[in-house]
């Protein structure tokens, strides 16, 4: 994916974004986990009319698409459907299902197949299990900004919202064919790599580059791009790269989570660049958002949400008021860009009708493991 920094649109400055999403590969037969993403990717090569590009992932049971540069939600969701329903077709013809879900749920005895390029071998011998065991896919969401250093401003006013924009995405309830009681166990499961979790406050830009050269000159990162924090400036375009999310269940849910993710960045771009001071942009202990990560895993919006707004210090309060309380803080900047009625409808859906974790609890509690196919199936092709 590349991105443009910032695009004219009507005389007005649209900041621009790209969503990636990775799909697992599964046999209908046994619901396990297929090791043929290359196969079908090979089938999704241009001459099928694509606006993505499709690529293998650290798995060779995962394939990735990443949107071209967007500035409307319109043109996020006609290519990210168009995607999932050629994906499901190339799957098909294969004999195999497409699951658009945060984690398996379910996988063989053995350890996953990484996929045969070489940088992805170097990382699964690297990680030793934890890649044998990396079924877990996400959504992960590029929003242009004008500079290096207004990427780390971006960064550091982030970092109280991430907790809340994971409660948002998860969709990753299943694991070795058992509902673990988390929303998102993926979250978890990403929590064991070498560098993970909520990205530091950085001190400017020279500060994060300096911090980021560190890290790779250690013998536990390969490159930038392993290193796994949950928000970070991206090594090959001028975007900010949030990966909180896990994959969504619909491409509606994509787009919902990726118009409030630009929101956030439009309204962390807006300001003076020294910040306001207070509020959500105070840094935050890295303790308490960390514990508000595993909040967010576990309980998605049907619990609490770390709060780290003007009410008082870190305290808890019901995932609604919080999800309300990112709304009112992004409100100025959904309407500038046209997405206010878009994302508040959208979030309104969600708090009744579930995240993707809830959705599959339903299935699963209606007709057992086997109600997760058709769930799956026809969200590939919701509109």
């Amino acid at each position: 994916m590349s991105c443009n920094t910032l695009l004219r649109n009507g005389g007005t400055h649209v900041v621009t974004f790209g969503i990636e999403e990775e799909f697992l590969l599964v046999n209908p037969d046994s619901d396990m986990p297929s090791s043929r993403a290359g196969e079908v990717i090979a089938a999704l090569i241009p001459g099928d009319g694509l606006s993505l590009t499709s690529s293998a992932e650290l798995l060779a049971c995962q394939v990735e698409s990443s949107t071209p540069v967007c500035s409307t939600g319109e043109e996020a969701a006609v290519s990210l459907l168009h995607f999932r329903k050629r994906l499901a077709e190339a799957a098909a013809a294969a004999g195999l299902d497409v699951a658009p879900t945060g984690a398996a749920p379910s996988m063989g005895p053995g350890p996953a197949v990484v996929s045969a390029t070489e940088r992805y071998q170097s990382m699964g011998e690297m990680a030793g299990a934890v890649a044998d065991e990396h079924y877990v896919n996400g959504t992960h969401v590029h929003v242009a900004v004008p500079s290096r250093e207004a990427g780390v401003r971006v960064l550091n006013h982030l970092r109280p919202w991430l907790a809340t924009l994971g409660a948002i995405s998860t969709n990753s309830p299943y694991w070795l064919g058992r509902d673990t009681r988390f929303a998102s166990w993926r979250l978890i499961q990403y929590r064991r790599w070498s560098i993970q979790g909520c990205p530091p406050y950085f001190h400017g830009s020279a500060d994060y580059d300096a911090r980021l050269a560190k890290l790779v000159a250690t013998d536990v990162v390969l490159d930038p791009g392993h290193i796994g924090w949950l928000a970070r400036l991206s090594d090959r375009f001028p975007t900010v790269e949030i990966r909180v999310a896990d994959t969504q269940l619909e491409a509606a849910d994509a787009v919902l989570l990726a118009l409030l993710i630009r929101g956030l960045v439009s309204t962390v771009l807006s300001r003076d660049p020294a910040g306001s001071g207070g509020g959500p942009d105070a840094p935050a202990d890295p303790e308490i958002l960390d514990a508000g990560l595993w909040q967010a895993a576990r309980f998605g919006l049907r619990g609490n949400l770390l709060d780290h707004g003007p009410r008082g210090a870190d305290l808890s309060r019901a995932a609604p008021e919080q999800v309300s309380a990112l709304l009112d803080y992004v409100r100025p900047a959904l309407e500038d860009s046209g997405d206010e009625i878009f994302v508040r409808t959208g979030m309104a859906r969600m708090l009744a009708a579930g995240t993707g974790a809830q959705r599959q609890r339903e299935a699963v509690r209606s007709g057992g493991f086997a109600a997760l196919r058709p769930l799956f199936a026809g969200s590939l092709t919701a509109s």
